[in-house]
Formats: C-alpha cells, sequence, structure tokens
C-alpha cells in the first residue's frame, strides 16, 4: 500500500483478509455486536495511543481500517497517513462486508457488552435533546428552542464536515470505552502478529 489511505471493497478485503491486520475503529459494544474474522478493536478515540503498535502492524503487512459505514476508518486512516502509517479502509464499513453476504465474527454470549451501535446512540440523544427542546420552549420559555436550534445546527455541521462532536462525546461514556485488559491485550496482539 501507498502512504496515502487506500479503499477496498469488501469482496477484494475478503479475499485479502489472511494477509491483512484488521483494525475494527468502533466502539466496544459495536465490534461486539459483530466484526470481521480476526478484527482487533482499538476504537477512533484510542487509535493515537496505539500508533507504535500500528506502525509495527503495517512494517509488517498491510493494515485495513474497518467501522460501520467507512467514514470512522477514513478518518483513521488520515490520521494514521499523518503520521506515516499506511493504511487502508474498508468502503461501506461492516454494513457493505454483512450486505454481500460475508460472515460477522460475534464473540461467546458471555464475553459481550450489549448496547447500541454509536450512530443509534446519536440519532436517539439527537432526537432526545431536540423534542426536550421543543417541549421546554413551549411550556418554560420559548427561548429554550434554542436546543432545538443548536442541535439542528450541529447535525448540519456534522454531515458537511464529516465529522460528529455528538459521537465524540458518547464515545467517552464507561458504555463505549474498552476495558483498560483488553485494549492492552489488542495491543499485545498487534505487537506479537
Amino acid at each position: 500500500m501507498t502512504d496515502t489511505p487506500v479503499t477496498l471493497g469488501a469482496g477484494h478485503a475478503r479475499t485479502r483478509l489472511h494477509e491483512l491486520t484488521v483494525i475494527d475503529v468502533r466502539t466496544p459494544a459495536e465490534y461486539a455486536s459483530g466484526h470481521l474474522p480476526g478484527a482487533l478493536n482499538i476504537p477512533l478515540g484510542h487509535i493515537r495511543s496505539a500508533l507504535p503498535e500500528i506502525r509495527h502492524a503495517a512494517e509488517r503487512g498491510d493494515v485495513l481500517l474497518v467501522c460501520a459505514s467507512g467514514a470512522r476508518s477514513e478518518n483513521a486512516c488520515e490520521l494514521l497517513a499523518e503520521q506515516g502509517i499506511p493504511t487502508a479502509t474498508l468502503a461501506g464499513g461492516t454494513g457493505a462486508w454483512a450486505a454481500e453476504g460475508h460472515d460477522l465474527h460475534t464473540p461467546a454470549a458471555g464475553d459481550t457488552r450489549a448496547g447500541w451501535s454509536l450512530e443509534r446512540q446519536v440519532r436517539f440523544t439527537a432526537g432526545s435533546l431536540v423534542l426536550l427542546g421543543i417541549l421546554l420552549g413551549l411550556l418554560v420559555h420559548p427561548g429554550l428552542l434554542l436546543i432545538s436550534a443548536g442541535i439542528a445546527g450541529g447535525l448540519v455541521f456534522s454531515a458537511l464536515t464529516n465529522t460528529c462532536g455528538m459521537a465524540a462525546v458518547l464515545g467517552k461514556l464507561p458504555h463505549n470505552r474498552p476495558r483498560a485488559a483488553d485494549l492492552d491485550a489488542t495491543l499485545a496482539a498487534l505487537r506479537n502478529r
């Protein structure tokens, strides 16, 4: 791979899966809901702390970054490219992978932390805040309608910049963070590949 991020389609990635180091940048709950076989979980917010291990893996072979739709893994590819680490992203993420009929691995029942995808959490939080703003604006003070306007503006900004501040905040909640032992084990697995 080159220093610029490459996009691999699900079919192409599947044929090369045995030679790729696959890193899933979703939250632990999303990862537990189904991930590419052999994928290691390093949430996007922890990529910087894993730079030495990812660099080591990239020196030994190609690295594929994966998320739900491809947006977060593309952001991670850009971050790693700035550090001189060549990577690729899975076009369409795990959604495209599953849509093409490829299997997603799910851990044993005792190994999972049930949860919603980060996208679903953002939709729920944004919708709840908009509804709350409208209700407070109607029942308490019209100025509180600005809550709803602020959320709407944030969603437009999110779409235009392909970033999401709300997702970044929600990703820091305890149920979306990896357990220290899980992240340590993942980093050790990267070092030993």
